[in-house]
């Protein structure tokens, strides 16, 4: 089932918003899709559901970093095209389009910016003191949400353009990625003008 012109518009994020619930007599599949969309629950909170929902899904993410990059990388892509249909799905079950609650969508987005960590804890793990390894996890988690809530284009341009399933992945999408290359030129930065001081 798509999304229709039934649905109800965004809820005001800068309000408190319950979450819409589950409809009454919904399939063991609704259930579980139902779950997976609000993040197991990460997504519930009346305020700043996606802060939450991106706090769950790094608590999720950070055993999952311990697999290596390769399945991580694979974990990461899954998550995000199957989040695509889960979204989706999820939004139909609330009647809502991109409701706040849904953040299956600011997990995929965390675990995108979680890659090039992921990467030097499988390919370079001598950088990898205690310091730099919460750090480099901070920072990952700082910068995805500032994306995600300041939508620069080509964030903005998804996050009004396409619709359904694709439409609500897609920005977080976007904004993982701007997040890793943010990373990635912040780390290269201090590697480049504090080499050896890999402790922070």
């Amino acid at each position: 089932m798509s999304l229709d012109s039934n649905m109800n518009h965004k809820p005001d994020i800068s309000k408190a918003n319950a979450c819409p619930p589950l409809p009454v007599g919904a399939s063991m599949l609704d259930k579980i899709v139902y779950w997976l969309g609000i993040g197991l629950g990460s997504g519930l909170p009346k305020r700043a559901p996606g802060t939450w929902g991106t706090l769950g899904g790094l608590v999720i993410g950070l055993p999952l970093l311990q697999l290596g990059f390769i399945p991580f990388f694979v974990i990461t892509l899954v998550a995000s095209i199957v989040g695509i249909w889960i979204c989706d799905r999820t939004s139909v079950l609330m009647q809502v389009h991109d409701d706040p609650h849904i953040v299956w969508d600011e997990w995929a987005g965390m675990w995108i910016s979680l890659l090039p960590l992921s990467f030097v804890m499988t390919y370079a793990p001598e950088y990898l003191t205690i310091g730099y390894y919460w750090f480099a996890i901070a920072l990952a988690f700082v910068l995805f949400r500032f994306f995600d809530i300041a939508k620069p284009n080509p964030v903005k341009w998804a996050d009004r353009k396409l619709s359904g399933g694709l439409g609500i992945m897609m920005d977080d999408i976007l904004a993982g990625i701007m997040a890793l290359v943010a990373w990635l030129m912040i780390v290269a930065c201090i590697l480049t003008f504090y080499p050896g001081n890999y402790g922070l």
